[in-house]
């Protein structure tokens, strides 16, 4: 896997995937730059999400389960000093199917934290990563 990321000017950078997808990421204006993408730091936590979260729909539907709706909040705390690290991090999947059951859903999201999400298992040998779920009516 590669990737590459090009500085444009103050802080605004562009990071093109290795798949050849591209992203804006910027700077808050108190450190020159004008908010025109995600923070880097931000985009980590993206990371995360969209990992578990593809995770998750993927062991549910190879139950035979149907899902309809998988959003994942994250809630992260940093270090209030440099380098200003993650120290926490909360995942909240809401989920929504016909049939779905708490049971399918805590073995997909144990499955993911545990064993499958590359991100997650990364992130968590130097954050505290906690996760839960609730099953939502569409």
């Amino acid at each position: 896997m590669k990737a590459r990321v090009k500085w444009v000017e103050q802080t605004l950078m562009v990071g093109e995937s290795g798949s050849g997808h591209a992203v804006v990421m910027d700077g808050p204006p108190d450190f020159g730059g004008r908010n025109l993408g995600v923070r880097p730091m931000e985009m980590l936590l993206l990371g995360l999400g969209g990992c578990t979260q593809f995770d998750v729909v993927h062991i549910l539907r190879k139950g035979r389960h149907q899902v309809t709706l998988c959003e994942v909040e994250l809630e992260a705390e940093r270090a209030d000093t440099d380098p200003k690290v993650f120290t926490r991090i909360h995942v909240h999947f809401r989920l929504a199917g016909p049939g779905l059951t708490e049971k399918a859903v805590e073995r997909a999201v144990r499955l993911s934290a545990e064993k499958y999400c590359s991100a997650s298992i990364m992130l968590g040998q130097v954050v505290e990563i906690s996760h839960d779920f609730e099953l939502v009516a569409e």
